[in-house]
């Protein structure tokens, strides 16, 4: 589709996704040149593509943030606010994003994985003029590094992770030593309509630069979606926002915008039409006010209710679901738990000697049956934290504890 500087000719609407609809959430592995630019499962091993691209409740729950980069800064932030959606709009899809593209920036990110660093990027919202970004949970999870580029300013800035929501695939990362930064306006997601009309502001295929914007009108609300990959790792996500706008991998943690230049939506997942798709026209949305309640909550440094705070122990393995074909292959004596794909040198999970192809089943008393059950497990637990972990090799059956150490989730 054509950027702002053309016109944004108004795209066709698809039509509604069936109960089959494979969808994808939105980052991109970041460019790195002079290759072109890499698409979803392209980019990343398949079990760090699976947890940038899903969050927890039905996902695999491989990492949340990275332990040593969430700030212990404690609450007070002032509470960000939504306004009520204004009437008075214009036609003028330039215009829009004019007001709205400077407080809009990219957001790119290293993931450890267990033979090397990937690159990824996505895209964040300025929540406060010191340096609150509002961004998904996946944009940031199992990071090493996050670094924010603003627009209109030279360089990058480094970000630390305040908090994170992965049921709701939320999070706020904060950069340093800024001020006058120009901040967003989140509206009343509650006063949308269908068919009203939105636009969609994101580092778009993490390109860089200035942010890609494409245009349409709402399709739906109140969605409840499956997010995937490939069919693997679903989670479900409530509430969501559908429009027919475009987006593309790297728009994740972008805006989806009025016609008056406030935020209604916080871009997350899109339809994936086929395995090589770069873009979609079924696009999903967090609704701003369910994001500022989040981001609020964050702020004021407060846990509970799915939300994060603070650093997270971290076990040591990539891991992936477990199924009967796959049991048979590897000849397991379990059919479900947490099969380790990958275990990094010198954490819990190494010393402990669990190894590859191995398939966790309990943390402490909890039974593991998938890698979203681990991931949840873990959250409970901080650096320092001695759990046992049980895990099966072929037919035995082991047992340590361990000491959680500072890390991704996982």
């Amino acid at each position: 589709m054509p950027d702002a500087e053309t016109g944004l000719p108004q795209e066709p609407r698809p039509e509604e996704p069936g109960p089959e609809t494979q969808l994808m959430l939105a980052p991109q592995p970041a460019p790195a040149p002079p290759p072109p630019h890499r698409g979803l499962g392209s980019g990343l091993a398949l079990a760090i593509v699976a947890a940038i691209v899903l969050a927890t409740g039905g996902g695999v729950g491989i990492g949340f943030s990275l332990a040593h980069l969430i700030s212990n800064r404690t609450g007070s932030q002032a509470q960000i606010q939504t306004v009520t959606p204004a009437t008075n709009g214009t036609s003028n899809p330039s215009a829009i994003a004019a007001k709205v593209s400077p407080a809009v920036v990219d957001i790119n990110t290293t993931v450890q994985t267990a033979t090397a660093n990937e690159q990824a990027a996505g895209t964040g919202l300025i929540l406060d003029s010191t340096g609150d970004i509002l961004t998904n949970n996946h944009v940031v999870a199992g990071s090493i590094s996050v670094r924010v580029t603003v627009q209109g300013r030279s360089g990058n800035y480094a970000a630390t992770v305040l908090g994170v929501d992965p049921s709701d695939d939320m999070a706020v990362i904060h950069i340093a030593n800024v001020s006058g930064l120009p901040t967003v306006k989140l509206a009343d997601s509650s006063k949308l309509q269908v068919d009203d009309k939105v636009l969609a502001i994101g580092n778009a295929l993490g390109l860089g630069g200035a942010p890609k914007v494409t245009q349409g009108f709402i399709t739906a609300l109140d969605q409840t979606i499956t997010a995937s990959e490939n069919g693997n790792n679903s989670e479900t996500l409530n509430g969501m926002i559908q429009s027919d706008v475009e987006i593309s991998p790297g728009d994740s943690g972008g805006a989806l915008v009025n016609t008056a230049a406030q935020v209604v939506g916080i871009i997350t997942a899109g339809e994936a039409t086929s395995f090589r798709t770069n873009t979609s026209t079924v696009a999903y949305a967090i609704p701003s006010s369910t994001a500022v309640r989040i981001a609020n909550q964050i702020l004021a440094g407060q846990a509970g209710g799915g939300v994060l705070i603070g650093p997270v122990g971290h076990l040591g393995v990539g891991v992936d679901s477990l199924d009967a074909a796959t049991a048979a292959q590897l000849g397991l004596s379990v059919t479900s738990g947490a099969l380790v794909r990958t275990v990094q040198a010198g954490s819990p999970a190494a010393t402990a000697g669990i190894t590859p192809n191995s398939v966790i089943t309990a943390i402490n008393s909890t039974v593991i049956d998938s890698p979203s059950a681990l991931g949840n497990a873990l959250q409970a637990f901080k650096p320092g934290d001695q759990v046992k972990v049980t895990w099966v090799t072929g037919s035995t059956t082991r047992t340590a504890t361990v000491t959680l150490t500072s890390g991704p989730t996982v």
